[in-house]
């Protein structure tokens, strides 16, 4: 059966996309930030995911204000990139898993989750910027490393979708893609934030400390972060904060105890604080592992049983 074996975190500020694309990575502004993420495409490339699902929000490029899906499950054979005001991005079609998204759609659908199903989609940096931070340069006549399913998220127009909600769906999405027949190894990411605001009096907003506490649950108490309000995010994390319900998407098609394999922040990106993170499930093996190991005795229980060893010697 197909499998998610880790799911990743990880920001989609648009300019690390514009400072890729133009030749800036190695501008000590910009090197700070792509060095940060070496060690993610490392572990990328050992892990070898067969197909990646990318939970993003789209930017006005395959949706407007005309029509808002809350959840939208690209389910095409390709993803173009979208001209998001000054030309597509140099970078690969995206190809997709029409399979599994279909499979993940009827699953996901028939347990009560409504989404909505994209035969034709164009993708933007949401996407495509999280792609290259954790698969690296790939030029424009290349391909991507794995096909992806794009999950597009409304968290632009109120209402968003609560973070129990997401949560609730990585449960549904890890339940579907484990019913999938076929043998995949599959990763899932969760984009967007973390703490930004990019208009208005708070413009530049930046709580370093909500960002930490963010990642710091999401590892290890991630029930903790979905009963936080929308007005939290906004009040703590900026307008632009409530991305981070997405990262909930990613949690919850985890484990419930996941190991942390990486960790990235850094500030600021463009007036965005730039998180990064990769949860590994523990697989089986530790379980099983776990189960054949002798149970250990307490101190008292090891007292006990020697006193009843040396009666037992005398009565011998």
């Amino acid at each position: 059966m197909a499998r998610i074996v880790a799911g990743i975190g990880s920001s989609h500020v648009p300019a690390i996309g514009a400072a890729l694309d133009n030749g800036k990575t190695e501008e000590p502004y910009w090197k700070r930030i792509f060095s940060g993420f070496e060690k993610s495409q490392a572990w990328m490339r050992e892990t070898k995911p067969d197909v990646a699902i990318i939970v993003y929000n789209d930017h006005a490029s395959a949706f407007s204000v005309e029509m808002i899906p809350t959840f939208a499950l690209g389910c095409a054979a390709e993803f173009p990139p979208a001209d998001e005001g000054w030309g597509p991005r140099p970078v690969p079609v995206v190809q997709g898993h029409p399979a599994l998204a279909s499979h993940i759609a009827q699953s996901v659908i028939l347990d009560e989750f409504d989404l909505t199903i994209c035969n034709k989609m164009e993708v933007d940096h949401g996407m495509t910027v999280p792609m290259n931070l954790l698969f690296g340069k790939v030029e424009k006549s290349g391909q991507w490393p794995c096909p992806v399913i794009p999950l597009a998220v409304n968290v632009v127009m109120y209402p968003p979708p609560t973070g129990h909600r997401c949560y609730m769906l990585g449960r549904a999405i890890r339940k579907a893609v484990e019913s999938y027949p076929e043998d995949l190894k599959v990763v899932i990411f969760g984009t967007g934030g973390l703490s930004h605001q990019i208009s208005g009096p708070r413009a530049g907003l930046i709580n370093s400390k909500w960002d930490t506490n963010f990642l710091d649950n999401l590892s290890k108490n991630p029930q903790k972060l979905i009963k936080i309000p929308h007005i939290d995010y906004m009040r703590e994390a900026g307008a632009e904060g409530i991305e981070m319900v997405m990262w909930l998407i990613m949690r919850g098609a985890l484990d419930d105890k996941v190991d942390e394999v990486y960790r990235f922040y850094t500030v600021p990106a463009s007036n965005t604080a730039v998180g990064h993170i990769i949860l590994a499930n523990r697989g089986r093996g530790g379980a099983a592992r776990k189960s054949r190991a002798k149970p250990k005795r307490s101190s008292g229980k090891l007292k006990r049983a020697a006193a009843r060893a040396r009666v037992d010697r005398l009565r011998g």
